[in-house]
């Protein structure tokens, strides 16, 4: 902790808090920062940022997330260590990465500012040690409850997106790529794992970092995040960040396929079009209702905006200097997620299990505000598609996150469907994955 720091006294550090949770600007209906044309309100940056977080005090004995009309929902197992994303096997076990952020280095301190970061991540349950692990779940019987829960790999740095290609399984750590030999129905890997290529680490302000494999196998794709709100630290800090790296997976070589994604996070691709999709988190600070979160398709070579502009050529003025020339060349993203939703996971459903309505789209797993004064997202949605493209507004899929006090149960972030078609979510508040299915 810094000098200045230790020398502040309590009663600033006490209104400092008390103005950031006050706010100053009223929220639209949260449903206008959704779809392809969200409302795109004025910038509003006052002296202190709204903060608004739900406490994270988990799920009494027995209470469940609320599922949509037509579906059910179950633990498919619990007791678990912060479980943050999932990964399906060929053989259907499901792969839960036990993850949270690595410790900063001493000398990427952030300040004052950082601290009450922290604090407000310690109140949303989001300030423990990292289980660095993945753990299998297997439900041979059918019944929607995993029977076997069994620790599957170690050794690993804030792990997060997994990918399996032929007998090789590939991790993305907060620090690097690396692998392990895989056989099916393996239920624990010994295997040191073995690094294929660096990734960008540092002051990791956005540690996760997403996998997904080519379809012929011989790329991998990689969500960096930005290791800022608006490249506060300099574009130096910002090298190879907010970006989807492509990396060759026989040699470890990479390229940035697409930039200025401030945070890219679900990796997937569309089933209908064989295009990459992204669910990205937008940056903060200028309002209730800015910026959007997003998911959009990927064009090899685009550049989306961050840090000089936002949904498109909107620019940021906070961002000094400015670079004219890109934010002309910024794409518009595909579809809105609602401001400050903190939409993470991200998985098109391949179901014929599911009641119709839930088929042919997305569902995105939203772990909600802290930067908004009426709180947005904690919960999963789905948005339909035709041809390709996404349409019309989202239907809720889980709610009831947050309680009547306010409080946040459960955080949904990693989202994937099981070998069965239902719908899996991990919640790294209430230590969950939820199972969604059919009703009927």
């Amino acid at each position: 902790m810094s000098r200045s720091l230790i020398a502040a006294p309590a009663a600033v550090c006490a209104a400092a808090l008390m103005l950031a949770s006050c706010g100053g600007q009223e929220s639209l209906d949260p449903s206008v920062g959704f779809g392809p044309s969200p409302t795109l309100p004025k910038p509003h940056a006052g002296l202190f940022p709204t903060v608004k977080v739900a406490d994270a005090v988990g799920w009494p004995a027995g209470a469940m997330p609320t599922p949509a009309a037509g579906l059910k929902v179950q633990p498919f197992a619990s007791g678990l260590n912060h479980p943050r994303w999932l990964y399906r096997l060929p053989n259907g076990d499901i792969l839960v990465a036990e993850t949270n952020a690595p410790p900063k280095p001493p000398e990427k301190s952030e300040g004052i500012k950082g601290f009450f970061q922290k604090l407000i991540m310690k109140k949303a349950g989001a300030v423990t040690p990292s289980p660095n692990r993945i753990v299998l779940l297997r439900d041979a019987d059918g019944d929607g409850t995993a029977e076997l829960k069994t620790v599957f790999l170690t050794g690993l740095m804030s792990p997060f997106g997994m990918a399996l290609v032929g007998d090789q399984l590939y991790v993305a750590n907060a620090n690097a790529v690396v692998s392990v030999p895989y056989a099916t129905g393996q239920t624990q890997i010994t295997a040191t794992p073995v690094k294929l290529t660096d990734l960008p680490a540092g002051r990791n302000h956005h540690w996760t970092k997403s996998l997904v494999a080519s379809p012929d196998g011989t790329k991998l794709y990689v969500g960096v995040g930005s290791n800022s709100n608006v490249a506060d630290f300099g574009m130096a800090e910002e090298t190879h960040r907010a970006n989807i790296l492509e990396i060759d997976r026989m040699t470890g070589a990479s390229r940035v396929y697409a930039a200025g994604l401030r945070n890219p996070v679900g990796l997937a691709w569309n089933p209908e079009s064989g295009k990459l999709w992204v669910s990205v988190n937008e940056r903060d600070e200028i309002g209730n209702d800015l910026v959007p979160d997003y998911m959009t398709s990927v064009t090899p070579g685009a550049f989306y905006g961050w840090p000089y502009s936002y949904y498109g050529q909107n620019v940021d003025e906070r961002v000094k200097p400015q670079n004219p020339a890109l934010v002309a060349s910024a794409i518009k993203p595909d579809y809105a997620l609602g401001a400050h939703t903190a939409s993470l996971g991200l998985t098109f459903s391949d179901s014929t299990t599911l009641p119709a309505t839930f088929r042919n789209g997305a569902f995105v797993g939203q772990h909600g505000s802290w930067n908004r004064a009426a709180p947005n997202g904690y919960k999963v949605i789905f948005v339909s598609f035709a041809n390709g493209v996404p349409t019309g507004m989202p239907r809720d899929v889980l709610t009831g996150f947050l309680n009547s006090e306010g409080e946040a149960q459960g955080r949904p972030v990693g989202v994937q469907t099981d070998r069965t078609g239902a719908l899996l979510v991990a919640d790294d508040v209430g230590n969950v994955i939820w199972r969604v299915s059919s009703a009927n």
